[in-house]
């Protein structure tokens, strides 16, 4: 492999693991150096075990910071960089494409169609134009209906793999226990318990084509739950992308959401009930220029508390979803919504009382609205999300996260759950784009 081209991933320990799976494992016309890492905690400073790499890589393949994107590029003399992870600006596209050309390589996206794999079930994905534009409860909402009509549903959800990758290969969740079993992230969590509890069965991990062969097995339909606002991993018969009206015009301005929105078979527009005036129509609009076949649907957020008198009057700290507002750039989600509709008499920011881990949060994400993301990228994330909760100021906590927070950290005040379903508003409905794949 001395005379290919060099090649390296840019990722998150995701989608770039899955391009080199797909594009370049068995691929002797290239030679991959190294994964670059970024967005989350500790996933750098390993490798890419040989376990997964294939015979062309006995020793498997480092993963390095992103800062030290420059020095890699030229230490391996890499000539093309691959862009391969997710819920970036284009502007960030285009600085990271000025560092690889100054390093002396090109950065190009990877290969939407060589990274879809072809499954022999059907396949319905569920993708989004950023993250926390309601892509779980949409998930949720599909596989209930599919569910509903005697289908044996699987979900296979984008990867995690913040572990022990050679372990993670794959992973099937199918109780509450398999959750402990695999070590889970509270990030983990919240996207594979509401599948657990909803007696469903969700695979994750890190080899794609393995997982998929597994589902199969037991399945009559894939049901494909993105992360962030990643492309699918297999070629879907019926493709959906939520756009968030609250971030209209980010559907052509973020990578690769801007691919989900071109090509998806159905766009729904979420959280209507809480849309600013025009963003719905702006959302139309532009989907009427670059993707006119598209089937676009409206759907509602109403966010349930539990209990409204934990709020009323009281000042409360709220803890919402972690990537939705880090990366995905949101100043608020259900709790805030939930918060305010039950009459908070303030927001507590949290900032003083940030412990540990939370303040590189904050440092990094200096966007983040009045409110607590809950981070939990291991035990040490948990441990100061745990002690930030507890030490902040306030009369209440309001938890939005898509999972009881109460039952994975101990929280001293009282505090009320907050939950959401997608509300199918109109037609359009599940029904109508989910027809191609129902008997």
């Amino acid at each position: 492999m001395t005379d290919t081209p060099r090649v390296v991933i840019l990722g998150a320990a995701g989608k770039d693991f899955h391009t080199f799976n797909t594009c370049y494992r068995d691929n002797e016309q290239a030679q991959v150096v190294a994964f670059t890492a970024t967005q989350i905690p500790n996933i750098d400073d390993r490798r890419y075990p040989a376990s997964l790499s294939g015979p062309l890589y006995p020793q498997g393949v480092p993963i390095v910071p992103e800062e030290n994107l420059e020095d890699v590029i030229q230490e391996h003399g890499a000539t093309l960089c691959v862009m391969a992870y997710s819920d970036v600006s284009m502007g960030h596209v285009e600085e990271l494409s000025g560092r690889c050309e100054a390093a002396g390589a090109r950065l190009e996206p990877f290969d939407v169609d060589a990274t879809m794999i072809r499954s022999n079930r059907p396949v319905v994905a569920i993708t989004a134009v950023r993250t926390g534009c309601g892509k779980s409860q949409t998930t949720r909402a599909v596989a209930a209906y599919l569910r509903d009509q005697g289908l044996r549903v699987t979900a296979i959800r984008h990867p995690m793999p913040y572990g022990d990758l050679a372990a993670q290969a794959v992973q099937r969740f199918a109780e509450l226990d398999d959750l402990a079993k695999h070590d889970c992230t509270i990030e983990e969590i919240e996207e594979y318990e509401p599948h657990i509890a909803a007696g469903g069965v969700v695979y994750a991990g890190v080899d794609y084509a393995a997982i998929l062969a597994e589902a199969e097995a037991e399945s009559d339909i894939i049901l494909w739950d993105g992360g962030n606002n990643d492309t699918p991993f297999y070629r879907p018969d019926v493709w959906i992308t939520v756009a968030d009206p609250h971030r209209a015009g980010h559907e052509t301005s973020y990578f690769p959401g801007n691919v989900n929105f071109d090509r998806c078979d159905v766009i729904l527009i979420g959280k209507m009930d809480t849309a600013p005036d025009g963003g719905a129509a702006a959302i139309r609009a532009t989907a009427a220029e670059r993707n006119p076949g598209a089937t676009v649907m409206e759907a509602d957020s109403p966010p349930v508390c539990a209990d409204p008198s934990v709020i009323e009057g009281k000042r409360v700290l709220v803890v919402e979803d972690g990537p939705t507002c880090t990366h995905g750039g949101m100043a608020f989600g259900a709790g805030t919504v939930a918060a305010k509709a039950a009459g908070a008499s303030e927001l507590v920011d949290p900032r003083p009382w940030l412990t540990g881990t939370l303040k590189g949060t904050f440092e990094s994400y200096p966007e983040i609205g009045c409110l607590l993301p809950a981070m939990g990228y291991g035990d040490e994330q948990i441990a100061d999300l745990q002690a930030t909760i507890n030490a902040v100021d306030c009369d209440a906590v309001v938890i939005g996260t898509p999972i009881d927070l109460g039952r994975i950290v101990q929280i001293d005040r009282p505090h009320v759950r907050v939950t959401y379903d997608l509300a199918e508003r109109g037609e359009p409905g599940l029904a109508q784009i989910l027809a191609p794949v129902c008997p």
